[in-house]
This record gives structure tokens, sequence and C-alpha cells, in this order.
């Protein structure tokens, strides 16, 4: 791309959105990062990087709210479209999924097809929806039902990046599975989201859980999903046209979750039991609290056995995936202990909330 070499990507600020930026900086990529309301675009460390250029948007506006001044200088620019930003909370609205996470794609391809470049677009592993089994890559659309709103909204936005791909728009799509601690230190920027649930459930708070211990989580670290990201940006020639699962090579069942729990003498260790003879009744009235209020927002996890073909990310990385079993989850306890994330006495509900950030929008 010469001349127009700057990537254009949204959600920077977000957990991979920010590693994405390091790694195109590193690569002596021009960025623009598109920032809604931060400013700071933090790396997983916690240490600030600056974009080559940052512009105020929104991208729920067409164009993504662009000044006429950033989009006539971006347009001369622009050489590539990476979308990361979205809302990941599950218990967004329907109209802020459908803002977003779908509008917001569809501008993200508007922008792309409108400059002529190509668009690198940050979907879910979790498209798959409630289906078992193992999830080739290229699969999208097998008639099947969904655990949240998160989930279809990321299906739907995919079914209009492969739309406007048959049109001609230059493509591809990187899937992450359940974003997780670095792959070699264990280290994240935000305790959000699995890791409300994990707290909950070693302090206590969470004692009891529909789920099925053969169930299955497929863990993402975050390092691992930004260089996937940023190899389809580099290398986009070999990703184009292709679908990418950006996730651990491999997957943890409920049942090893527990083991490893169990090693750590101030962990409580929560009971799975059929969802059929689950009942919110039998739980205090605390807990129950937890339970509807979070707990429930996250127990569809606990009832899927899935397996993530990775062969096309590998191929274009040049390696395997990274290891993401047990040792891997023992990292994460082990960096959570040592972070005072896990230890440091549990606030209350609407504390663990805020701190949540369910309403949030970031990758």
């Amino acid at each position: 791309m010469s001349g127009a070499d700057t990537v254009l990507i949204t959600g920077a600020t977000g957990l991979v959105g920010a590693e994405v930026v390091a790694r195109l900086a590193a690569a002596s990529r021009p960025v623009a990062a598109v920032l809604h309301n931060t400013a700071a675009i933090l790396r997983n460390d916690g240490t600030e990087i600056g974009a080559g250029t940052s512009v105020a948007g929104d991208i729920r506006t067409p164009g993504f709210g662009l000044s006429d001044r950033d989009r006539d200088d971006l347009a001369e620019r622009v050489g590539i479209v990476v979308h990361c930003a979205a809302t990941t909370a599950f218990d967004a609205s329907l109209v802020e999924y459908d803002e977003l996470n779908v509008r917001g794609a569809a501008n993200a391809i508007a922008l792309a097809r409108q400059w002529d470049v190509p668009l690198v677009y940050v979907s879910t592993a979790y498209v798959c929806g409630m289906r078992g089994g193992a999830v080739t890559e290229d699969e999208l659309d097998l008639g099947q039902s969904f655990g949240n709103g998160y989930e279809c909204s990321k299906f739907r936005a995919e079914q209009l990046v492969r739309a406007a791909s048959e049109r001609g728009l230059r493509s591809a799509v990187v899937r992450p599975g359940i974003v997780t601690g670095a792959s070699d230190s264990g280290m994240i920027r935000e305790y959000k989201n699995l890791y409300t649930v994990l707290k909950l459930m070693v302090e206590g708070k969470l004692r009891s859980l529909p789920g099925r211990y053969d169930a299955t989580l497929s863990l993402a670290p975050v390092d691992h999903v930004a260089d996937v990201v940023a190899a389809a940006v580099l290398d986009f020639d070999s990703a184009q046209g292709r679908t990418l699962h950006a996730l651990g090579r491999d997957t943890l069942s409920l049942r090893e979750v527990s083991d490893v729990l169990a090693e750590y003498p101030s962990f409580e260790v929560a009971t799975f039991v059929p969802e059929a003879t689950f009942s919110e009744r039998d739980l205090d009235a605390i807990e129950r609290e937890y339970y509807q209020r979070i707990g429930s927002l996250y127990t569809s996890y606990f009832r899927r056995r899935l397996v993530f073909d990775t062969a096309r990310a590998e191929v274009l990385l040049g390696r395997r995936s990274p290891a993401t079993g047990q040792d891997y989850l023992r990292l994460l306890l082990d960096h959570c202990l040592e972070s005072g994330y896990l230890g440091v006495p549990l606030p209350g509900i609407e504390e663990v909330l805020a701190s949540n950030d369910v309403r949030g929008a970031g990758r």
C-alpha cells in the first residue's frame, strides 16, 4: 500500500484494540484511531501508547461521525479499516446492541466501501451460538440459537460483512474466544465478564450454578488475539476472504476448572448442577441476587461443549495457538492473586456491576 498505508482502527482504547495499535506501531504502520469518550490508549500492562493520529468520532453514526476535515484527510491516507469497537456487555438492551454492534459494523462496511479499502472485522467465536461440537472457521449460519443478545448482534454483524464481501468488499473476520490474560504472564488490564463471575465463585457469593461438568470454555489470551488481528492487517493478502478463530488450542472443561480452583486453599469451589434441577428458589437471598443480576448472564457458557478449529489463524501466524489448559488457568489465577483482584474483600453488588462496566463499549 504505497501512499495510503494508514490503518483506521475503532475500539483502540479497548483491551484488544490497544494491543493491536501497539503491534501496528511496532511494524511501523501509521495508525489513526477513532476515539469517542476516552482519549488515552492503554496497553494491557497499563502503559500508555499514542496513536499516530486520533480523531473524534462515533461508530453509531454514518461515516463514524468524522468531521469533514478528518474525513477528507483520512480518505487520502487510509489503506485499511479495522473495526474492533463493540459493546461486550451481556445485559445491554437490544437497542444498544443494534446501535453499537450491528449499526457500527454497517458503518464500518460503508466507509471501507466508500474509500475502496479492505476491512478487518473483529467478531466473536461465539457466533456459533448454543450449538455444540466442532466449529470450523468458515461456518456462520446453521440456524443456531444464541446464549445472549451480544452473540446474536455479532452474528448479525458478520452477516452484513459476508453480504458486502459477496458484493466486492475485501474483508477478513477475526473471531476471539473468551478474552483473558496474556499467555506468558496472565496479566490483564481489566477484570470483567468471566473474571467477575470467577471472583463471585471463589469468594462464595455464587455457590451453586446451572451447568454441566463436561461443558468447555475456550479462552483467548489477549496477546494472541491482538497478534491475529495485526497479522490480518499486515498480511491482508493472505487473510482476505478468511475467517480466523483467535483463541487458545486447549479447551477447559468445568471439571478441569473446578479441579484447579480446589488447589487454592482460600478459594470456594462452586457446584454445577443440571439445569433441570437448578432452582433460584433454593438460593439464599444474597446469593439469589448475585445470580439474578450477574451469574445468570454467563450460565449459557456453562452448558456448551465446543471445540473451535484454529487452522487458518495458525497458518497466518506461522505457529500454533498458545496453550490454554489447566496450567494457563493457574497462571491467570496466580496473577489475580498477585494483583489483589482475588483476595480483596468483595464490595457490594452495585460496585461489582459498576466495575464490570455492563453498559460499556470496547474490546
